[in-house]
């Protein structure tokens, strides 16, 4: 038992690590060409931080764990929007919010958690399934690129010749996340086992936690170093990248079964927490300790909800 708890830890303290070096090192690659920080912030960062969810997507569905990715995923956005979100201001202090952009994106990430919860009501995720969520997450993204803030912050220059020596060591951490997110899993499956609790729930609470610290880390640095848009566009990202690609990540290599019942509950909690967080920080305009502890209250009344029979 204690074997597991220890692998589980160190699996989530090497993704954890490897993850932040990756995002570090693609957000300078794509400064190298010029790419704007909220556009950084909603493609690369968050993919960069969503890498455990899409790693441990890919594993548990070729494990034919199919809960432990749902949850993780669907556990994440509920995490990221509400707990992660709602801190930010309370480590960072005060920050504008951009309305339409935000509640634009939002609803995306709204759609996507009801087209899942659609997807996983007969149990399955198939490779049709993954490709449909999959191909969400591109369109997604690419109608945010218009609401873009082009001209809102500079684009730190980095020295082009840097460029390759970025992508390799992008690469090489992603590697590590690999390793980590496997030794994750495993530990996971065992400690469900072991504690007779049910796969979803132990990932919907446990895992997502685990999981998006990444963004917390991330977020709070680039706020603490003016960068909003690269911070907002990261979390808000994070969440649509969670409630598509990362779902559909693991079913698109391998099919899998998943528990209808809870994937549709926690994607129904998950949709309406997420509109009342983005609406928010929309109406204020800005995202302040009133906001964030707001958020907060959400965080632990989702979980309370989801608990309650």
């Amino acid at each position: 038992m204690l074997v597991w708890i220890a692998i589980a830890i160190a699996g989530v303290a090497l993704t954890l690590m490897a993850s932040r070096k990756a995002v570090h090192y693609a957000s300078d690659l794509a400064a190298g060409l010029s790419i704007p920080p909220f556009l950084i912030g909603i493609t690369l960062v968050s993919i960069g931080t969503d890498i455990p969810e899409i790693a441990n997507s890919i594993i548990a569905s070729a494990a034919g764990h199919g809960d432990l990715n749902v949850g993780d995923s669907i556990g994440s956005v509920m995490t990221q929007i509400t707990l992660v979100f709602g801190l930010l201001p309370f480590f960072a202090g005060t920050f504008s919010i951009h309305r339409r952009r935000t509640l634009m994106i939002g609803s995306f990430i709204i759609i996507s958690l009801g087209l899942g919860a659609i997807l996983v009501a007969d149990g399955y995720l198939s490779r049709l399934d993954a490709a449909i969520l999959i191909i969400a997450w591109a369109g997604f993204t690419a109608l945010s690129w218009h609401f873009a803030p082009q001209l809102s912050e500079p684009v730190l220059p980095v020295p082009s010749n840097r460029n390759a020596l970025n992508a390799f060591l992008v690469l090489s951490f992603l590697s590590l996340v690999g390793v980590g997110a496997g030794a994750f899993i495993k530990a996971l499956i065992e400690l469900s086992s072991a504690f007779g609790v049910h796969e979803y729930m132990i990932s919907f609470f446990g895992a997502s936690l685990g999981t998006s610290l990444p963004e917390l880390f991330v977020d709070i640095t680039a706020l603490k170093r003016g960068k909003r848009d690269l911070a907002v566009g990261g979390i808000i990202g994070a969440c649509l990248v969670d409630s598509t690609l990362s779902i559909g990540a693991g079913p698109f290599i391998t099919p899998v079964a998943v528990t209808a019942s809870l994937s549709i509950k926690g994607a129904i909690i998950a949709i309406v927490f997420t509109a009342m967080a983005i609406l928010a920080v929309s109406l204020w305009k800005k995202h302040n300790r009133w906001t964030g502890a707001f958020m907060l209250l959400l965080y632990a009344m989702g979980y309370v909800i989801f608990i309650a029979r």
